[in-house]
């Protein structure tokens, strides 16, 4: 295993001063941050455990910080043995080192905005409305920290909303005492960022810029509101695409040897049994071959991709010093996690938006001493809807709406708990990306359904166990036609009894989209 030493928190001098509203400073570079959120959760009253009793509850923490990143694939972690041999990610292998990898984490769909819906609402898709990168947010919608408001906890929201792409689309939104964002995707440099209601420029890098923040208004609340506990969201633009890595990391993995996805390689066996859309998308803006339109080579994509990865990994090793630093770690539960999976080669293929395996798994880790174990490995399914009431469950608050999910915090805590057996899987086709066609999907601990609505090609369906990869679609063998026909029934049954049989249709006009024939 990889060394996972922590990075500690740089110990440049930092002058704060306040200008509308902005909060300025100096810290090793041209840039500085804004004050940003934290989270926190109200202790349960959990007793320690006993000598020998490893099921016993543990003292909860107080306050919670989510930590989410963009496009941030699961095995992409230098502790994980799939990761690339030159990746360098030392504070996500201290995470797992001394708290806990939640293994089987994944997401219900593989796209932006309607995930980062998900987690606030613990809801499906279908169910929350947010169904792609530019439907805006339904009125009457409720997010989680709301109620953590009304449970007397101080929140703050830091970063990439990406919900709705009208003019406010940064705007602060209910459930948050504090507000840093900025519009849609933003960028990776200078970005101009709304706090508070307030826009002003910040010049740097995003990554560095929103941790400053959070590292500043969590030293506000050690000071100014230590009676009362916190939740803070961290939402990062990295490492979405195009990716622009910092100054101090570009072209750090220039020379590194790039090991390519099995599948990826245009042959008749990587393609056997596979629907036509993907081997299409091959030559698609999403597709090896011709991806971003003949823009960018695979390689440099790689490599940028990961480069950028650094100062995420980054981030999150600057949080944890700072909460060592302060003693506030006793105190606080840090939750890490991707938005989506993502592809880099598989079946011929970038993104995210499919259900294969690479766009719908993604990292997840909780650090939280005293509380989470140290080293343990969860492997119970966790999905992104399963987030909102965790962190209620943890602050002893309630939803205000139903949720799709389920509290997963007897897993933080040692327990055992049932198995989800089968998650729902969702994509709705969009104008902008019309080479991926609606996907359902039905993912169980061993088998794996997938359907195609509005297309005429072949659905799949894939044992896990013993094809890992995906690479053999068993759709039409005979010994499986049994298991196919009741994991589809399974799938509408779950869409039926949660009101998702209607696809969601939206006015579109995007000529340059279209397909033109030879």
């Amino acid at each position: 295993m990889r060394s996972a030493n922590c990075e500690n928190e740089r110990g440049d001098a930092v002058d704060h001063s306040t200008a509308s509203g902005v909060l300025r400073g100096r810290h090793r570079g041209p840039w500085i941050g804004l004050m940003v959120a934290a989270c926190a959760v109200i202790a349960l009253g959990a007793r320690r455990p006993g000598t020998g009793d490893p099921q016993a509850q543990r003292a909860a923490p107080r306050n919670v910080i989510f930590i989410l990143s963009d496009d941030h694939r699961y095995d992409f972690m230098g502790f994980m043995p799939g990761a690339p041999d030159f990746l360098q990610t030392p504070a996500m292998d201290r995470m797992a080192r001394e708290g806990a990898h939640l293994a089987n984490a994944f997401v219900t769909t593989a796209l932006c905005s309607p995930s980062r819906a998900s987690i606030l609402t613990g809801q499906y898709a279908h169910r929350h409305g947010v169904v792609d990168n530019t439907s805006p947010i339904p009125p009457g919608t409720t997010f989680f920290p709301q109620q953590l408001q009304r449970a007397g906890y101080r929140t703050a929201y830091i970063g990439k909303w990406h919900m709705g792409e009208d003019a406010e689309s940064d705007q602060p939104r209910p459930g948050f005492d504090h507000w840093i964002s900025f519009r849609g995707q933003g960028s990776y440099v200078d970005p101009t960022l709304n706090v508070n209601g307030t826009n002003a420029r910040v010049p740097g890098y995003t990554t560095d810029i929103l941790t400053d923040s959070a590292l500043s208004w969590l030293g506000r609340q050690r000071r100014e509101a230590a009676s009362r506990p916190f939740f803070m969201y961290l939402s990062h633009k990295a490492v979405h695409a195009e990716f622009v890595p910092a100054p101090r990391h570009a072209g750090s993995y220039d020379t590194a040897t790039i090991r390519y996805a099995l599948t990826m390689a245009n042959t008749p066996a990587n393609y056997r049994g596979k629907p036509n859309w993907v081997f299409e998308q091959r030559y698609s803006w999403h597709g090896v071959d011709h991806m971003y339109h003949g823009a960018m080579q695979f390689d440099e994509f790689y490599r940028r991709y990961t480069e950028t990865l650094r100062s995420l990994d980054e981030s999150i090793g600057r949080v944890l010093a700072f909460l060592d630093s302060t003693g506030m770690s006793r105190s606080t539960l840090v939750i890490y996690m991707g938005d989506n999976g993502f592809l880099l080669g598989e079946h011929g293929l970038i993104d995210k938006r499919n259900a294969y395996e690479e766009s719908i798994r993604v990292p997840m880790l909780a650090y939280a001493p005293g509380f989470v174990e140290p080293g343990s490995r969860i492997n119970g399914i966790v999905r992104n809807i399963d987030v909102a009431p965790t962190i209620l469950d943890l602050a002893g608050a309630e939803p205000a709406r139903p949720m799709d999910g389920r509290s997963v915090l007897p897993l933080l805590r040692g327990q055992q708990i049932s198995s989800h057996g089968e998650f729902l899987y969702e994509y709705y086709w969009e104008y902008a990306f019309p080479h991926t066609p609606s996907t359902f999907a039905l993912r169980g601990d061993r088998f794996k359904y997938i359907f195609y609505h509005g297309v005429w090609d072949q659905n799949e369906f894939y044992d896990l166990q013993s094809d890992s990869l995906e690479r053999h679609n068993l759709i039409d063998v005979p010994l499986y036609q049994d298991s196919i026909r009741a994991m589809r029934n399974r799938m509408f049954d779950k869409l039926q009894a949660t009101d998702g049989m209607q696809i969601p249709m939206r006015r579109g006009d995007w000529q340059a989209n279209e397909r033109k024939r030879p």
